[in-house]
């Protein structure tokens, strides 16, 4: 019933727009290749949305510079969603009347869900940098993902959490508004008695919670070894400063979503996190030459660090443009099955796709040290 709603508000918002399929773009008649993009430039994950188009631009520039793709430049479109299906939608039908030839984004999972539905009606190549969900590649066969998927983050660190840490025993803060939160935490719990740590609390919130210290008495209270807070580093950094404010000595262990907590935090504060872990897609002290060099061209462009996120939208935009000069043209279908294809070494890792259409490639452990992102280990995707 749920999918039936989904769908049939999609069709009635669309009907109210005028959908351009683009199947008379072609590399012959357009002095451009259009690239479209969405994602939540403004409103609450504004700044998540707006690190992503910062990857996603320097990747633009850089392949510009370089004499483009097939002697045409990248013309990239790029839409503000609001982090809203709604939005999602209306900028997903506003890109298709600019003829793009494929789509990266959308950002956070539910606006990415709802667009991947369309663009599966409509062959589009999609590929979404960081929508996690794990349907959302369900929609179609053109529909990519360059992120791991929440339950792969789940088992990830429930077995790092027992082989590394020798963890008996765990707890859990779930935002129960998130569907990342809830997909993560979902599979470590399964993964964590599978191998034999002991769940001894799981505790919930809302989206816009601020005082988390009645769920973290509880949760100290039985004194577990690790505490799994699978958020983003906003709400992570609010999580991990009150816990040990009320003295939890557990060791905290995170997603993706934790890239850029330290940014979250006063100096004062680092020690909250400090012996911390969470998985990412890469490390900052990779000393490859393409890593380096990623590092060394955004920072001079934005003045800035750049996220995880940076990096898995940079990359995605590089999928893409390696896929077109692989087919030779902007065809739907054979861009697909290019993207499909695809085989190379990015700023996360090396990529291929497996038959669902999501990133096979490593996953990078982060331990923070006094306020410093250091890497740990990787393991490998199985």
């Amino acid at each position: 019933m749920k999918s039936f709603i989904k769908k049939f508000i999609i069709m009635v918002i669309s009907i109210f727009t005028l959908i351009g399929c683009g199947e008379k773009s072609s590399l012959e008649e357009n002095s451009t290749i259009k690239i479209g993009g969405m994602g939540p430039l403004t409103g609450f994950a504004a700044i998540y949305g707006v690190t992503i188009e910062n990857g996603a631009k320097l990747a633009f520039e850089e392949i510009n510079k370089n004499g483009g793709v097939l002697g045409k430049k990248l013309e990239y479109i790029s839409l503000d969603e609001k982090a809203d299906p709604i939005e999602a939608v209306n900028a997903y039908n506003k890109l298709i009347n600019e003829e793009v030839c494929a789509i990266i984004g959308s950002v956070t999972s539910k606006p990415t869900l709802v667009v991947a539905d369309l663009a599966a009606q409509d062959g589009i190549p999609m590929i979404t940098p960081t929508g996690t969900q794990i349907n959302i590649t369900d929609a179609g066969p053109n529909i990519f993902r360059v992120c791991f998927t929440d339950p792969y983050q789940g088992r990830t660190l429930a077995t790092f959490a027992k082989n590394k840490l020798n963890a008996k025993t765990a707890a859990i803060m779930i935002n129960n508004s998130s569907d990342y939160s809830n997909g993560i935490a979902e599979e470590f719990i399964k993964e964590a008695n599978r191998i034999g740590i002991k769940i001894v609390a799981k505790e919930g919130y809302s989206d816009g919670d601020k005082d988390f210290k009645t769920q973290l008495t509880k949760i100290n209270s039985e004194n577990p070894d690790i505490l799994m807070i699978p958020e983003y580093y906003e709400q992570s950094a609010l999580i991990a400063t009150q816990a040990r404010e009320i003295g939890m000595k557990a060791t905290f262990v995170g997603p993706d979503g934790w890239d850029g907590v330290i940014s979250a935090l006063d100096s004062s504060s680092y020690s909250a996190v400090n012996n911390s872990y969470f998985t990412n897609h890469y490390s900052a002290e990779d000393t490859s030459e393409k890593v380096q060099n990623f590092l060394k061209k955004y920072r001079e462009k934005y003045n800035e660090e750049p996220t995880a996120f940076s990096a898995l939208a940079y990359d995605a935009v590089y999928i893409l443009k390696n896929a077109i000069e692989k087919a030779g043209t902007t065809d739907k279908e054979k861009l697909v099955k290019a993207i499909k294809e695809s085989d190379m070494d990015g700023i996360t890792g090396h990529l291929t796709f497996d038959e669902k259409n999501n990133p096979i490639k490593a996953v990078t452990i982060i331990k923070i040290i006094d306020g410093k992102y250091v890497f740990d280990s990787v393991l490998e995707n199985k």
